[in-house]
């Protein structure tokens, strides 16, 4: 039998527990496997692209576990009243290549983003940080603004988007949350003043959703929007001015980032590098950070791990049987031949 975490579960496990709860803890998970980067097989995600979006497989293991995620991104959907994003993923035994859990992964997904999002905040924004400027409304954003409350302790969220229902539909969902939510005016409203300001628009193009005149000292950029070859948020004059781009598995992000719009030689800094201490964060209060970030396979596998230590033996799992188990191994016929004599 395989454990089963389907949408039903992880909905009331995350209403139970507290998406910010869970966010907060997925840093830790995240932040520890990363600081374990080198022990981790690295793949770049494989996509299947078409012109209305992108259908990708997303594997990794750390030699004892293995994962991967099934995703999609099509942002047409929600037009036609469907997600964006939808996720499904599994965690296997390496040792036996027997799966140990099947879970949906859209809601997880958000929740592993804005973790990342906040393990990264937490290294390289400015640690007195309290304003954050969310550039696009749409299924990842108050998710984010949850993780940075989590990370950095922000009270205060701008959010701009060009629709103006996804815009109050954030005001509402944050509503009662202690956060402080403005509606912006502009791209340019909400960034203003802000220290950290995280781009997460779905439209995939190469769009400037923010400027370089925009940007103030200080400031820490979550870039999670870009994350396929050609769809990118950043004028690319931003990624010149920085002191620093941090990025999670430096082949995949040339290819899906922003840092696609530079040259092969633009320097770029590993996450995980500043994080054991490799590699210098933000020297400076005045800095000028960015994470492009596109998402990571190993990421996945730490939130599927955090998921099934979080919810085995309670009643957010059920268990599915999705794998043949003769009596004899080497007799899987024993098992439809049975079926054939019921059915006689």
């Amino acid at each position: 039998m395989v454990q089963f975490v389907g949408v039903p579960q992880m909905r009331r496990w995350v209403s139970t527990v507290g998406a910010e709860s869970i966010i907060g803890s997925l840093m830790e998970a995240v932040r520890e496997d990363l600081q374990h980067w080198r022990r981790f097989d690295k793949t770049a995600r494989i996509a299947s692209h078409s012109p209305v979006g992108v259908i990708e497989l997303m594997p990794t293991s750390d030699g004892a576990q293995y994962a991967f995620k099934y995703v999609n991104g099509h942002p047409s959907n929600p037009a036609r009243g469907l997600q964006t994003v939808t996720a499904f993923g599994v965690l296997s035994d390496v040792a036996s290549g027997y799966p140990l859990l099947v879970s949906e992964m859209t809601i997880l997904t958000a929740l592993r983003t804005a973790a990342t999002s906040g393990v990264a905040a937490r290294a390289l924004a400015r640690p007195d940080s309290q304003t954050l400027a969310l550039i696009g409304a749409g299924s990842q954003a108050e998710f984010q603004a949850l993780g940075m409350r989590a990370a950095l302790g922000i009270d205060t969220v701008a959010v701009w988007d060009t629709d103006p229902a996804a815009i109050e539909k954030v005001v509402r969902n944050l509503h009662g949350s202690g956060l402080r939510v403005r509606a912006a005016t502009s791209a340019a409203d909400a960034v203003a003043g802000a220290d950290v300001v995280t781009t997460c628009t779905a439209d995939k193009t190469n769009a400037t959703v923010l400027t370089a005149d925009m940007i103030e000292p200080g400031m820490h950029l979550n870039a999670i929007g870009g994350d396929c070859p050609g769809k990118t948020e950043l004028d690319a004059a931003i990624l010149e001015r920085a002191d620093l781009v941090a990025v999670e598995f430096e082949e995949q992000t040339r290819i899906e980032g922003e840092i696609q719009q530079m040259p092969a030689s633009f320097p770029v800094t590993a996450l995980w590098d500043v994080l054991n201490g490799e590699a210098a964060g933000r020297a400076r209060a005045h800095d000028v950070t960015v994470f492009d970030s596109v998402g990571f396979a190993m990421e996945d596998f730490s939130a599927l791990k955090y998921v099934r230590a979080a919810v085995t033996g309670t009643d957010f799992v059920e268990e599915i049987d999705i794998v043949a188990d003769p009596s004899d191994p080497k007799d899987l016929f024993s098992l439809v031949a049975a079926d054939a004599r019921v059915g006689a």
